[in-house]
């Protein structure tokens, strides 16, 4: 028995060596395997609880470092420059709370749908300008003018998700406007 392999049955001795299959896999051609694929994710996939308090937990790190920052905008000196980065990373945790429950690439695909594809650039572009403002160009008029923008942008993206949220904001400025 020694050096002989049996194959198992089900199984052909002409079965292709790892390099064959992997080769196969990248080239396009390997078609059963997208089912292992599907049961990899489905494996790593979080649970719903799971999801929940990793947006809860996120989101309240978010929230923390935006009140955070906002507080240390007094301290003389690096305050401003401290505000900026710790409401900046507070602004991107809580967004990151939501990849929780939706997953990642689900995320990025409706942060990019046309109907947030304006709010999303507007919002990321404030991010970038926020912390460059504080850090690079050292101006703090800047740094309040992105920081507010940052917050409108956040707030308009947020409620895009929620249905007719945008009609009524609209509809209640141009009340409020006229």
């Amino acid at each position: 028995m020694l050096g002989l392999v049996v194959p198992e049955q089900g199984k052909s001795r002409a079965e292709p060596g790892g390099m064959d299959k992997l080769k196969r896999v990248l080239s396009g051609q390997d078609t059963d395997d997208q089912g292992r694929l599907a049961e990899v994710i489905d494996a790593t996939s979080l649970g719903w609880g799971t999801r929940v308090k990793g947006f809860i937990a996120c989101f309240a790190i978010g929230c923390l470092f935006s009140v955070l920052g906002s507080c240390l905008i007094w301290i003389p000196g690096k305050g401003l420059m401290l505000f900026a980065a710790f409401y900046t990373l507070g602004n991107i945790a809580s967004i990151g709370s939501t990849l929780f429950l939706m997953g990642p690439m689900k995320q990025l695909k409706r942060m990019f749908e046309p109907t947030r594809l304006i709010a999303t650039v507007v919002m990321l572009l404030c991010l970038i300008l926020t912390l460059c403002s504080a850090f690079w160009w050292a101006k703090k008029g800047l740094v309040l003018i992105f920081c507010i923008l940052q917050f409108f942008a956040l707030a308009w993206y947020s409620i895009s998700f929620i249905p007719f949220a945008r009609d009524a904001v609209k509809k209640c400025v141009s009340v409020c406007l006229s």
